[in-house]
């Protein structure tokens, strides 16, 4: 018994290699998504990133200190 391309095998050899890309792609997703959230690269909060910025100006002296207090003060609510 032979088995030839108009056999058994037919399309199975298409599908095993469809299917093994998807896996190897699933793979390399999967651990590139582990890596960047277990590296601390997950996006800075709104919050932090205000104050962030808040302090920056500060520092830069764009403000003085009473209106970076209050600004402070405002985003902490």
């Amino acid at each position: 018994m032979m088995y030839g391309f108009d056999g058994y095998w037919g399309f199975g050899w298409f599908w095993g290699m469809f299917m093994m890309v998807i896996f190897w792609v699933g793979l390399i997703l999967l651990v590139a998504w582990l890596v960047r959230e277990l590296s601390g690269g997950h996006r800075e909060k709104d919050e932090d990133k205000a104050l962030t910025i808040l302090k920056e100006r500060y520092a830069k002296g764009e403000i003085d200190k009473k209106e970076y207090e209050e600004k402070k003060k405002e985003l902490s609510k």
